[in-house]
């Protein structure tokens, strides 16, 4: 697989590689990937998912209200189709696996020749995103290729809004983006053809949240599947009914979320929303995004929030300001650990604000509390399957073992990072980072 990727980065249109690139290739480790694993059941109450369940087949990202419950009522089958890359295919399974155990879903792959209730279809970034600019990856219904969705983009058919059944869905990803990014828009674009439409932020436990903190389907992302294509329920019923029904359906398929105190989180108001999407990214400046930040920094405060969302923003803050002014992203980053406690629902979050802590640890010459950062944030990068978060960290374990002078250890250390950093950031960025490396140490440092 890893000669695959790496030929494929190597025969792409444009020019040579330099000799230095050339030899980067001959000399990078094997691909690293995650074994198939059971994610960890959700540990809040039954009572605060029931509400979020019905927040995510009946609503759409937009805020439109859809008036009936649709699931597939017949087995499903999956197809691929396009220009497939070599991680496609067992992702896929890998994933198609999980929803057969966990989520107790009759999903299989078949043949592109067979009918199929759901198409995938691999294309380039730019071929989606001139179809919907700032979109990764979508699915659409009622369609099974890009060219049919063209053709048929503004029909009732292929708007959600319209829906009444389930039979026939096409997923779009992007071809030439990293391992990782693939898998992930496998993860949240399945997941949204077999039922949730809606993102909600107030889920910190959910690939069904657009701050992308979680990036494969969780345990509660597989209790929502399950109650989904419970027998109890069906394609047709309204709000009113599966609510009726939905205490005993989760009561059965959790019964340790019946035990579990109920703490429900506010709704996110839309200006919010608004403040983390100009912060994440678009078209807007640095200085937008970060006032944007600021912003959403803000309205928590002001709404006085003390979860996940009040630490986001703090987040963004930090990210924005870590190059600019390193002191004040450094307690940015404090102030989000304060706001994320110490549960297994928000360690993805902790994770992603320890490795920078560390990077800044390791800057100071704090060798033992960048260690400490790191080993804190490797379990939840491993359990959540982050390979580009997974690669930093071992990364900073080999520069920490370099500086106490443990050099086999180090080299060790990198050999791992490059192999996770082939699947989390691609091979074309993982040649680059080994490029500037070399140039790094060939350029002699001043004395």
């Amino acid at each position: 697989m890893a000669l695959c990727l790496l030929a494929s980065a190597c025969t792409t249109a444009g020019p040579p590689p330099s000799r230095a690139a050339a030899s980067i290739v001959q000399t990078l480790p094997p691909i690293r990937t995650f074994a198939t694993v059971a994610a960890r059941p959700p540990q809040r109450s039954n009572a605060d998912m029931a509400r979020d369940f019905l927040d995510l087949p009946f609503r759409l990202e937009g805020g439109s209200t859809l008036p009936v419950f649709t699931r597939f009522e017949s087995p499903i089958r999956v197809t691929l189709t396009g220009a497939l890359t070599p991680t496609l295919r067992p992702d896929l399974d890998a994933l198609l696996s999980r929803l057969r155990t966990e989520a107790g879903i009759d999903i299989a792959r078949v043949p592109a020749t067979a009918a199929a209730q759901i198409t995938i279809e691999a294309v380039s970034r730019e071929q989606i995103q001139r179809v919907l600019p700032q979109a990764a990856c979508f699915v659409v219904p009622n369609v099974s290729s890009l060219d049919e969705y063209r053709r048929n983009r503004r029909a009732p058919q292929t708007d959600w809004r319209s829906l009444r059944s389930r039979s026939r869905l096409a997923i779009f990803v992007p071809n030439d983006v990293s391992p990782q990014e693939l898998r992930d828009c496998l993860h949240e674009e399945l997941a949204q053809a077999l039922g949730p439409l809606n993102d909600l932020y107030r889920l910190p436990d959910s690939i069904f949240n657009d701050d992308n903190v979680q990036a494969i389907l969780t345990g509660f992302d597989m209790l929502m599947l399950r109650a989904t294509y419970d027998p109890a329920l069906s394609t047709g019923m309204t709000r009113d009914q599966v609510a009726a029904r939905l205490p005993m359906i989760l009561a059965r398929l959790n019964p340790a979320g019946q035990r579990r105190r109920s703490a429900p989180l506010p709704p996110t108001p839309r200006a919010w929303i608004s403040a983390v999407e100009s912060a994440l990214g678009g078209p807007q400046s640095d200085a937008d995004r970060t006032r944007a930040a600021h912003r959403a920094a803000r309205i928590a405060q002001e709404l006085g929030w003390r979860d996940h969302r009040r630490a986001f923003g703090h987040f963004l803050i930090g990210r924005a300001d870590q190059n600019r002014d390193p002191k004040r992203a450094e307690a940015h980053f404090r102030t989000a650990l304060t706001y994320l406690g110490q549960g297994a629902d928000t360690a993805s979050y902790r994770a992603l604000i320890q490795s920078r802590l560390a990077s800044f640890a390791l800057q100071d010459g704090d060798y033992a509390a960048a260690a400490r950062l790191v080993d804190q944030a490797l379990p939840a990068a491993q359990a959540g399957q982050n390979a580009a978060l997974l690669s930093t960290l071992l990364i900073l374990k080999a520069h920490i073992a370099e500086a106490r002078g443990q050099v086999r250890q180090a080299t060790r250390l990198r050999s791992d990072s490059l192999g996770w950093a082939l699947y989390g950031h691609g091979t074309e960025a993982t040649i680059d980072r080994r490029l500037r490396e070399v140039a790094a140490v060939a350029v002699p440092t001043r004395r």
